[in-house]
């Protein structure tokens, strides 16, 4: 009878995984405000800083400006615009939680002419900037001083 007893919870917890399983299964895919997402995939630090990108018309979806309270779902098309540097991104997943950059990257595919597109920026970025001015070392200062002492 002891026996039995066991038999018929084991029963009964493995349906109601079951059931908890199909039922996930069924839902349709979820949404989530586009703040939350770009908070989420590690593109900005904080929220505040998605909803002001968002605001200043750094993010579009679509080709078109969005508000940060705007849903989004797998499959959407994202442009993002930060410091000299374009994302063009695929949603692949959505993610309410911030998690490890490791796990944030595949909320997104990014298309290899975006990734192109940021290598060559960088590059560019690279050959644009100024060598260090070199100082002159104790030595040198030393002769500056004697040589601008004679004049």
């Amino acid at each position: 009878m002891m026996e039995d007893a066991l038999f018929s919870k084991s029963i009964i917890i493995s349906t109601k995984f079951f059931k908890c399983f199909q039922m996930t299964e069924i839902n349709p895919p979820e949404k989530l405000r586009i703040d939350k997402w770009l908070w989420a995939a590690r593109f900005f630090k904080t929220r505040q800083l998605a909803v002001e990108a968002i605001n200043g018309g750094k993010i579009h979806i679509n080709g078109q400006r969005i508000k940060p309270s705007k849903e989004i779902q797998a499959g959407v098309e994202i442009r993002i615009h930060k410091a000299s540097v374009e994302w063009n991104i695929t949603v692949a997943a959505i993610n309410k939680q911030r998690r490890p950059a490791k796990e944030a990257c595949q909320l997104y595919t990014e298309s290899a002419e975006s990734i192109q597109a940021r290598v060559d920026a960088t590059a560019i970025r690279r050959k644009e900037q100024q060598a260090p001015s070199n100082r002159p070392n104790k030595r040198e200062r030393r002769k500056l001083h004697k040589f601008k002492q004679q004049l």
